[in-house]
This record gives structure tokens, sequence and C-alpha cells, in this order.
């Protein structure tokens, strides 16, 4: 996106209103259109980020990012990833790796729940989930699935043992 005609719009429009003031006001206004230029020049790029933040808080989990080259702003769109549960004929075949199989009755409905992350752990799931390319819900899905599989054969965390204890709690 060029500022440049957006910055001439604003010197033509001060040169109009200062010449309705005389000769020094024309002056003036020439003297002033240098330091301005750049006042304005930030307050637009002010004005786009704060564009591009609202954007991307419409348009979560995808961004809007604004950028500068060469003194003049880009947008980068990064779309939201695809949603795992909507027809995926028209889009591009999945990326390779083994998905685990569907349990019975596991494509007859779905659920929502709430996960709460703690953030240093959030962004590692948004890191490992880009590396194997999918969603965060997609590769939470498959965690989860290998987690319950590895999980089957072992007795449930607080069954009754030959000891009676109960263990509960968090393992790294």
């Amino acid at each position: 996106m060029e500022l440049r005609p957006y910055i001439d719009a604003l010197r033509h429009e001060l040169a109009l209103a200062a010449a309705t003031g005389g000769d020094d006001a024309r002056e003036l206004a020439e003297r002033l259109t240098a330091p301005l230029e750049s006042a304005a020049r930030l307050a637009l790029l002010d004005a786009l980020s704060e564009a591009a933040a609202e954007i991307t808080r419409d348009l979560a989990p995808g961004s809007v990012d604004l950028r500068l080259r060469n003194r003049e702003p880009s947008f980068v769109v990064t779309p939201p990833p695809a949603d795992p549960w909507t027809d995926q004929s028209a889009a591009s075949p999945p990326p390779p790796g083994p998905a685990p199989a569907p349990t019975p009755g596991e494509d007859e409905a779905t659920v929502r729940i709430s996960l709460r992350l703690p953030e240093h752990l959030k962004n590692r799931v948004e890191q490992a989930a880009a590396r194997a390319g999918v969603s965060i819900n997609t590769w939470l899905i498959r965690a989860a699935a290998a987690a319950a599989d590895s999980d089957a054969g072992r007795p449930a965390t607080g069954s009754a043992t030959s000891g009676g204890q109960r263990y509960t709690g968090w393992v790294r």
C-alpha cells in the first residue's frame, strides 16, 4: 500500500487552506509541509496498525499483520486454520502422517470442551501443530487419542491395588 497519494492529498488541502490567508500563510504552509509529512505518515501507520489489530480480533484464530518495507506498509493475512469438521474435498490433501484409526462410534457425534493451558504450553502446542501442518484442534485430538491408546492396557488411576493405595496428581 502506498501512502504517497494520501500525503499528497493532505499537502494539497493544506495549500488550498493557506491560499485563502494570503502570501504569508502560503509561505508558512510550504515550510510546514516537510515536517507534517512525517507526522502524517506516522499517523496513517498508527491508524493502519489499529485497523489490522481490530481485524485480527474479528478474524481469530487467523490474523492480519502490518509490515513496513521501504517505508511503505503492506498487510500479511494469515487465514484461520482449516476446520477439520468441514468438507475437505476441495481442499488440498492432508499432510502425511499417522492418523489414529477411528474408534467405533467416533464419527457419530462431536462434543465441545473448554481446555485451559498455561501460556508456555499453549505456545508449544501451537508450534507442534504448525510443524505437523494441522490445526491446533486436530493436533490435540491426535495427542489425546494417542495418549488414550497408550494407556489402554494399564489399570486406571485410583483403582484398587493390592495395597489399596490411591494416587492422584500430575506426572511429568
